[in-house]
C-alpha cells in the first residue's frame, strides 16, 4: 500500500464537495477499492468514505411501493430488510460473495464499479431500477455503458437506488467457485406491462437486457418459450473458466431456470 489522505463526511454535501479536490476518489464497502490500491492500479491521493453518511443507508419503500435502497447500504442490509418487499433482490444479495464481503460491500459501490460479473447490475437492470445521485437520476437502462463503465460524471456519488417490485422475479447464477462470482447470472422480472432479462457475467460489454427472450416471455412465461431462441457466443467472455460458447449456452439455460422458479 501507499500513503494517501482518508476523509470521513457524515452528508452527502460534504462527500460531494471533498470529492472535488485533487485525485480524491470515493469509497464504499472497499471490496474493489481496496485490492485495486494495493496492486497500484489506481493511486489516489485521498479516499473518501462514504459509510458514515446515514442519510444514504436502509431500506425504505417510497409512495408508490418501491424498494428504496441508500448507496451505503451493505449487503447483508439487503438481505434481511428487502425480503418481504422484494424476495428476489433479497435473496440476490444474501449470495453475493461470503459473509465478510456481504457486511462490508454496498450496493452503491457496486453499481457504481458495474464490475461485468457483478449481481446488482443485473438486478438494477432487470428491474429497471433508477439509480439517484447527489446531482440527478439516471435509468438503469441509461446507466450501464460498458464493462466498468458507467454515466457517472466525476465525483458524482450514488445516494439511492430505487426499485419498482415486480409481480414475480428470480435471480439464478452460475458460481464461479474460486472467486464466488457468477460465471453466468440472470435477473428476470415480470411487470404488468411485460418481463425484463437482465444478463451479467456473460458479455465483454458488461451487463445486458437479453430482448428477445423479453419478448418470449412476455407473451408465454415458461421456459419452454426460450426453446426455439439462440444466444451468439460473438461478444461473449471467453477465458480459462469457459468459452464464449459455453457462457452463451449458459445464459439460456440460466434463463430458464429463474423463469421457472419464479413462475
Amino acid at each position: 500500500m501507499y500513503a494517501f489522505e482518508i476523509e470521513k463526511p457524515s452528508t452527502i454535501a460534504d462527500a460531494v464537495a471533498a470529492l472535488k479536490g485533487e485525485e480524491a476518489q470515493a469509497l464504499g464497502g472497499g471490496q474493489t477499492l481496496i485490492p485495486t490500491l494495493k496492486q497500484r492500479l489506481a493511486m489516489p491521493g485521498a479516499l473518501i468514505s462514504l459509510t458514515g453518511i446515514s442519510e444514504m443507508k436502509g431500506v425504505c419503500l417510497d409512495d408508490a411501493g418501491a424498494v428504496c435502497i441508500g448507496g451505503a447500504t451493505t449487503h447483508a442490509t439487503v438481505a434481511r430488510e428487502a425480503a418481504s418487499p422484494y424476495p428476489a433482490l433479497a435473496a440476490l444479495a444474501a449470495r453475493i460473495g461470503d459473509p465478510a464481503v456481504r457486511n462490508r460491500g454496498t450496493i452503491g459501490g457496486s453499481l457504481a464499479n458495474n464490475d461485468p460479473a457483478a449481481c446488482y447490475p443485473a438486478a438494477a437492470l432487470g428491474s429497471g431500477a433508477t439509480i439517484i445521485t447527489n446531482a440527478r437520476e439516471i435509468a438503469a437502462d441509461d446507466y450501464f455503458q460498458g464493462m466498468f463503465t458507467t454515466a457517472l460524471d466525476e465525483g458524482e456519488v450514488i445516494t439511492e437506488v430505487r426499485f419498482p417490485v415486480p409481480e414475480v422475479a428470480r435471480y439464478e447464477k452460475f458460481i464461479q467457485p474460486a472467486s464466488r462470482f457468477p460465471l453466468v447470472a440472470v435477473f428476470v422480472a415480470k411487470y404488468a406491462d411485460g418481463v425484463r432479462v437482465a444478463v451479467t457475467g456473460a458479455s465483454e460489454e458488461g451487463v445486458f437486457r437479453w430482448g428477445n427472450a423479453e419478448e418470449a416471455l412476455s407473451e408465454d412465461f415458461s421456459a419452454s418459450a426460450l426453446d426455439s431462441l439462440l444466444v451468439p457466443a460473438e461478444g461473449m467472455i471467453g477465458d480459462l473458466h469457459g468459452s464464449p460458447a459455453y457462457r452463451a449456452h449458459l445464459v439460456k439455460v440460466m434463463t430458464g431456470r429463474a423463469v421457472t422458479a419464479a413462475a
